[in-house]
């Protein structure tokens, strides 16, 4: 494997030098933009740096046809390839069809990359993959995927895709990458949800808690068979009130308004004898932390309880992240994520669960009770990012 480094003034004049030297089966390993010269730190020229490599019998073969009098250098397929900065090169797997020759360059190709990505950090090049993993990246990226999480995934996939002889059908290729995809994110092993008898729900103003309260309270009782009670704090919006008192009616299951915390305590007292007590809560401004606190002034968490905080998937990822650290101060057991049939982008739902290594307990989907919900397990959270139907 021959490997050199080009510097141009352009990414176009460095790669027509990787043309004219290595060929056109040449690999991009890396590429980054640098500066030199100048005059006390000023008038610095700006170039492009970049790494390529190429199997000899590949730029002997390359070198030839460059001499052929009269024939046009074609365009370069660029197999440009960037890993993740921690990502492992796991072992080839048994019984693939790639040939050992193939296998041992490919691992030979990404010892090298991870050596240069070791030498420092750069700024991420142009990913161009062959075009069945090209789809994939894309779709990657148009789900908004942190470029940490896509880069590592697409090595992975890369890998599968040199095993399999390049000849592994889209559909194979999209459940590979759901597998990669659902072992790289953190997610947190399962746990069992409403262990304890006061189920809390608690988010900002237009995520859908109320609904999303009734839903899980429908489930509960038709599938657990459990006695349901409900408690609503949200007693700065009449209309949640009568909302809640509406499914209260439906799911014939009794309901206490709490405006402090000592109606909290009596509530609590009189449902004693029930398995399950749902508590809503107001929405509250996020940005502001008083309102959150306020929390804690009506509600009794030293009793058996766990919370669940509801995020909208509709919600920027920044103001996603700003919601869990405001509401943080309350012990969180799990997130629901609402309104999944209102965005097609779920990429932030995948990075906010790697980024804060936090547990989902269900994601919703429209608004009939109790149907438009579902169990979140990372295969489904996966399935929905990629565009596969979820049941």
């Amino acid at each position: 494997m021959k490997v050199k480094k080009y510097v141009a003034p352009s990414m176009s004049e460095a790669m027509k030098q990787v043309r004219m030297e290595l060929g056109n089966e040449a690999v991009i390993l890396n590429s980054k933009v640098i500066y030199s010269g100048g005059f006390l730190g000023l008038f610095k020229k700006r170039n492009i740096e970049v790494i390529a490599a190429v199997d000899p019998a590949e730029e002997d073969t390359a070198k030839t046809v460059v001499k052929e009098k009269n024939r046009k250098i074609p365009e370069v397929k660029q197999k440009v390839v960037q890993p993740g900065p921690n990502a492992a090169s796991p072992a080839p797997a048994s019984g693939t069809s790639g040939s050992p020759e193939l296998l041992r360059e490919l691992a030979e190709l990404k010892s090298m990359m991870r050596s240069i990505q070791d030498g420092g950090k750069t700024s991420s090049p142009a990913v161009k993959y062959p075009d069945p993993l090209q789809k994939m990246d894309n779709l990657l990226a148009v789900q908004e995927i942190d470029e940490e999480i896509r880069l590592n995934a697409m090595e992975q996939l890369l890998e599968k895709w040199f095993q399999s002889s390049g000849s592994a059908s889209e559909e194979q290729l999209k459940t590979w990458l759901g597998d990669i995809l659902a072992n790289a994110i953190h997610f947190n092993p399962p746990e069992k949800i409403f262990e304890k008898k006061y189920i809390n729900v608690v988010g900002p103003t237009g995520v859908g808690k109320t609904t999303t309260l009734a839903k899980i309270a429908a489930l509960t009782i038709l599938k657990q068979n459990r006695k349901v009670a409900f408690i609503t704090t949200d007693t700065y919006r009449i209309a949640a009130i009568d909302q809640l008192k509406t499914y209260a009616k439906i799911l014939n299951v009794p309901i206490e308004v709490a405006y402090n915390l000592e109606d909290f305590k009596k509530a609590a007292e009189k449902f004693a004898h029930y398995d399950t007590v749902f508590i809503d809560t107001a929405g509250r401004n996020f940005r502001n932390q008083d309102y959150v606190k306020n929390l804690m002034e009506i509600i009794d968490f030293e009793r058996d309880m766990e919370t669940y905080l509801v995020l909208a998937l509709t919600a920027k990822q920044s103001d996603m992240e700003e919601i869990y650290r405001q509401f943080s101060i309350i012990p969180i057991k799990q997130v629901i994520f609402t309104k999944s049939d209102e965005t097609a982008s779920y990429g932030p739902m995948v990075n906010f669960i790697s980024r804060n290594s936090v547990g989902v307990a269900y994601l919703t989907n429209g608004q009939n009770v109790p149907d438009d919900i579902i169990e979140a397990t990372p295969q489904t959270i996966i399935n929905t990012l990629l565009g596969a139907k979820t049941t």
